[in-house]
This record gives structure tokens, C-alpha cells and sequence, in this order.
């Protein structure tokens, strides 16, 4: 495998054009080495002092795997489930499990998923924050202890920062999607679709092209202070290494939100195309192109402007439309 880029920027700076703007996955050593929570948070009884006169007093939902599953949060054998169990808690009793070795590190794996910072933490990012290109991005935190999250995808830009303990990053590129054998999009264990494949023991019999996807793939290991540009669409699998893990993420979108979720349209797709005739099939194959994937001005200059609508380029008021119409047709 190949180490993930590097790039140098100083620790407090806006976040740089030529890292989100990369179509590759960037680390950046030190950049929130400035962070107070990064020199307090060294361990989960410190993170609880820390932490705690920011907290909102919400429960939190925390995901609980028995020591079997080594950290691996998955399906269980029949795929009918899940191997693990989910319930709420507040900070301090996580904290305190993290911090008890008997329960937090050898007994149990422990997992809090992307919580909103804002809505959890009152003021966190008033004293740990990063300038994004984004006004309106997300600051989640993510908190456990020696955990293995399967590789998966999401949509927006992702800048990961890491605050507490080792984490290291598995990332491959979109194409590597065959290569990576996907589980249900249907029901996940935490939202995203993921790789099947155990990258701690990978079985090449069942997962041959496996083998192609490891050859594509980047990686990088991270300490409290460093942080990572996760490009969107990028697969990306999370290990953290210590008893004691907790991240802060960054996510936002090039494109505005009225322009919907691409997911939603694949859903769509596969209710209204994938089951219909191979040779009808291939029509709308063309047709997608030719509107969507492969879409001109001069596929549609033979239309008047006044007249073309919803082919124009985008803009919140046709998006609007397109999002009415959708509606109608699916309440009928």
C-alpha cells in the first residue's frame, strides 16, 4: 500500500485550497495541534474533565460489541443483524467505560458514531475549530476505543482531525468500487453501505478481486494533532489503534443542498430500471447520458432558451420544480 500524501501547513491556518480542492486524499501533520482538547484529552478521564462544561446533557447512542467481534462493528453470521448492540448513555458514562481497562479496552468494544459537535458540545468549537471553504459544514465527534470500521463511502468532503489516540486510514478510489464487495445499501450498520471483506483477515477465495483493490489502496497513520482530507466518494476504512480514540470531522458539500442526494436518485433508479428488459435497459442507459452523465449545452441549443426548463443548468427555483413533480408522482 501506498502512504497517503502529505501536506505542510501551518497548525490554526484556514484549511487550503489546494487540499480540498485535491481529487486525492491529503494529511495534514499538526494542523490541530493548536486545539486545546488535542493537549487535554490524553486520556478518557481527562477527555470527561475536559469535555464536560461543554456538554449539552443529551444521551448519547453509543453501539456495544461483545470482545468476539475484535473492534469490527458488522453484520452478524446470517446477515439478519448485527453483531453488536446499540443503546443511549451520557458522555461521562462512556467516558468512564473507556477509562476502566477491565471493561472499556479488554472486555467490550465501544463505539460512539458521528454525534453533531454543536448540538452536543456547546461552545467546543468556539476553542477548536478549523476555517473550511464551507459555511454550513458538519462537525460531528467520534468516540471509543480500539474499534475497526469497514471501508465505506460518503458523499460530502471529509476533513478528519484527530484529538485523542491512533488512528490509521485505509482509503481507495472510487473506481476501486468492484474490487471492494459491497454489502446491502438497504440496511447498514450505520448508515453507509460497506465492504464485506474483514481487512484483518481477508479471504481471497470469497473476495478475489480483493487482491486489486489492496494494489489501489493509500494509507496513512494519524496522531492527536494530525488531520486528513478524505475527498468525497473515497472508500475509506478507520482503525483506532488505542484504549482510548476520539475525532472530530468536518463534512460539506461543492454542491448546494437543494441539489438533493445522489443516493436518493440511485434508489430511485434501481425501483424504476435496473429490473426492466436488458434492451430497454440500454435505452435509458442512453438517455441518462445524454441528460446526465454526458450532458452539453449544445445537446439541448436547438431548444429555444425561454422553452428549455429543467434543461437549463440548475438553479434553486427548477430544482424546486423537479423536486414537486418527484413528489406528486410518487404520492399518486
Amino acid at each position: 500500500m501506498r502512504p497517503i500524501a502529505q501536506a505542510s501547513h501551518p497548525a490554526g491556518t484556514p484549511l487550503p485550497a489546494d487540499v480540498y480542492q485535491s481529487p486525492r486524499p491529503v494529511v495534514l501533520r499538526g494542523f490541530v495541534n493548536h486545539w486545546p482538547a488535542v493537549t487535554e484529552c490524553l486520556t478518557a478521564e481527562a477527555a470527561a474533565r475536559y469535555l464536560e462544561p461543554f456538554w449539552c446533557d443529551r444521551p448519547l447512542t453509543v453501539y456495544v460489541g461483545d470482545k468476539y467481534i475484535r473492534g469490527r462493528f458488522f453484520y452478524n453470521e446470517g446477515f439478519t443483524g448485527f453483531n453488536f448492540r446499540s443503546g443511549t448513555a451520557t458522555l461521562r458514562q462512556v467516558l468512564e467505560k473507556l477509562d476502566d481497562p477491565q471493561r472499556g479496552d479488554t472486555n467490550h468494544s465501544i463505539y460512539v458514531g458521528s454525534t453533531p459537535v454543536d448540538q452536543w458540545l456547546k461552545g467546543f468549537r468556539e476553542l477548536n475549530d478549523v476555517e473550511l471553504p464551507a459555511s454550513d459544514a458538519l462537525a460531528s465527534f467520534w468516540l471509543g476505543n480500539r474499534t475497526n470500521i469497514s471501508a465505506h463511502f460518503d458523499f460530502p468532503d471529509n476533513l478528519a482531525c484527530v484529538v485523542a489516540g491512533t488512528r490509521q486510514f485505509t482509503l481507495f478510489p472510487p473506481e476501486q468500487l468492484e474490487n471492494l464487495y459491497v454489502g446491502p445499501i438497504d440496511r447498514t450498520p450505520s448508515g453507509q453501505a460497506i465492504s464485506l471483506v474483514d481487512f484483518d483477515n481477508p479471504d481471497y477465495r470469497r473476495f478475489p478481486k480483493f487482491a486489486k483493490a489492496m494494489q489501489a489502496a493509500q494509507i496513512a497513520t494519524l496522531k492527536p494533532g494530525d488531520a486528513l482530507f478524505i475527498p468525497s466518494m473515497w472508500w475509506h476504512q478507520v482503525r483506532s489503534l488505542d484504549a482510548f480514540n476520539l475525532l472530530v470531522n468536518y463534512w460539506w458539500c461543492a454542491s448546494p443542498t437543494w441539489m438533493g442526494a445522489p443516493s436518493a436518485a440511485l434508489k430511485h433508479a434501481l425501483l424504476a430500471l435496473r429490473d426492466l428488459p436488458e434492451h430497454q435497459r440500454k435505452v435509458w442507459q442512453n438517455l441518462f447520458n445524454y441528460y446526465v452523465f454526458d450532458a452539453r449545452e449544445d445537446n439541448f441549443e436547438h431548444i429555444p432558451k425561454p422553452g428549455r426548463g429543467i434543461l437549463d443548468p440548475l438553479d434553486k427555483e427548477n430544482a424546486q420544480s423537479i423536486r414537486t413533480d418527484l413528489f406528486n408522482r410518487f404520492k399518486g
